[in-house]
């Protein structure tokens, strides 16, 4: 199936479906942080315990991301899609179940790596099924609205189900997932062409980047509170697992990662815009979090409440950013997109609770994610091979999972040493970033044209 610039009946189904599973993970990791003080509280869980309920999920999901993209690419977008999503679905389900810690970490980190082969097929499909130029942006913009969205919102979805219980948290994406896996079945198209037989997966490449992730997040996070020398060995051991994950892709006949994919133009500055874009916003959300709940003595619920107002992005962006795009250019809006990310983050910068600031600077964040995250989705794939869809969406996912757990972590970092005014200026330090390597993009204004991949190869 090939959609017209104008999608069809069965073109807009396709990406209900596609979004409303992107929406869920945006949801599913966003909304577990509410969570948390119930499940210690109901399980007796150690802050250790609480704290790897979240990063298995991240490093379940960062880690695999690539090899999710490349089982993708050869073997079927549509098969990985739904097989694991319904591995999303019962791993989903144990964790609601769970009694004992070790049970809702070993549930996440399956979840998590469910999430890291649905999201880059689904990108995929995406980027296979519509036609390149006004349908495929139309497409991409949506189903990037509906991840922002979903991350946004998780908080308040969270702050509901926790009121009645936190196990909800884990049963309410099980009925979401229960029906977009029916619907995907009925209307995600089969994939086209024979699939590569004898295809390899470099499984040595996966296991180098995921133990180089985690020991880097764990290296800045615990940075304030262990010995010095701790910190240089975990960091050196980080700075070899990536350094050899990188060397073992330039031999490799089938990389997980294939390194010239980084030529295509746009590609690695589409990226680190990704890092930035997620890394502000966890260190953002981390600090006004905090902010909100200890200082203030808000409950979860008003909390939600006020940061549902960043979650305007998932209206904002199917109606905003497309006239947009196709006025000034990807590079254009996306640059912007960054820059006013900044500026909301500064309406907290204050920290003296004055409502209509925060909720004004929540608003530019609303705008911001509506600019950015869509653009930089199409900067980032648009020009890839169409057998490399898999692998370009894997690594625009990784890049916005990676910079969101970073950014976090840095956050942490500079909390724990300082006060929480430093995570604000965290993310404000990591949006002007993203201003910075992006800034080239906008002097190209509209996306290049289609074959210009081809001869970065």
């Amino acid at each position: 199936m090939t959609a017209t610039d104008r999608l069809s009946a069965r073109a807009w189904a396709l990406l209900l479906v596609l979004s409303g599973a992107i929406f869920l993970e945006g949801v599913d990791i966003s909304m577990m942080g509410v969570a948390l003080p119930s499940m210690r509280a109901d399980l007796g869980l150690s802050t250790g315990e609480l704290q790897w309920v979240v990063s298995s999920y991240v490093l379940g999901y960062g880690g695999f991301v690539l090899l999710g993209g490349r089982a993708a690419d050869l073997l079927g977008r549509r098969r990985m899609f739904l097989v694991m999503l319904g591995v999303f679905v019962v791993f989903s389900g144990l964790g609601g179940v769970a009694t004992e810690g070790w049970m809702l970490v070993a549930a996440r980190f399956v979840t998590g790596v469910a999430a890291a082969f649905t999201a880059p097929a689904g990108l995929s499909i995406i980027t296979t099924t519509y036609a390149r130029g006004p349908a495929r942006d139309r497409a991409v913009l949506v189903y990037a609205g509906a991840a922002a969205g979903g991350f946004s919102l998780g908080m308040v979805v969270g702050g509901l189900l926790t009121a009645l219980h936190w196990r909800w948290v884990f049963f309410a994406p099980v009925v979401l997932a229960t029906v977009i896996l029916a619907a995907a079945a009925a209307v995600v198209p089969r994939d086209g062409g024979a699939r590569r037989a004898g295809a390899r997966f470099d499984l040595v490449g996966t296991l180098l980047l995921t133990v180089g992730m985690s020991l880097l997040i764990l290296t800045v996070v615990h940075a304030p509170e262990v010995p010095l020398a701790i910190s240089l060995l975990t960091g050196a051991g980080a700075v070899a697992g990536l350094v050899a994950f990188l060397a073992v892709e330039r031999r490799r006949p089938e990389p997980l990662l294939r390194l010239g994919i980084l030529r295509v133009p746009g590609v690695a500055r589409a990226n680190l815009g990704a890092m930035a874009l997620v890394g502000s916003f966890m260190a953002f959300q981390f600090s006004a979090v905090l902010f909100l709940q200890e200082q203030l003595g808000w409950s979860s619920i008003e909390t939600g409440l006020l940061l549902a107002i960043g979650g305007l992005d998932a209206v904002l962006a199917p109606t905003l950013a497309p006239p947009l795009v196709r006025r000034v250019g990807n590079g254009r809006v996306l640059v912007a997109g960054l820059g006013l990310a900044a500026v909301g983050y500064l309406g907290f910068l204050p920290l003296d609770g004055t409502v209509s600031l925060m909720a004004a600077g929540l608003l530019a964040i609303s705008v911001a994610f509506a600019l950015a995250y869509g653009p930089l989705t199409l900067v980032g794939t648009d020009r890839a091979e169409e057998s490399e869809q898999g692998l370009a969406g894997g690594l625009m996912t990784m890049s916005f999972q990676f910079g969101g757990a970073i950014g976090l972590a840095v956050a942490t970092a500079a909390v724990v040493s300082t006060d929480l005014r430093a995570g604000v200026v965290v993310a404000v330090a990591l949006a002007v970033a993203g201003v910075a390597v992006t800034a080239p993009l906008a002097r190209h204004g509209a996306a290049e044209p289609a074959g210009v991949a081809r001869a970065a190869r």
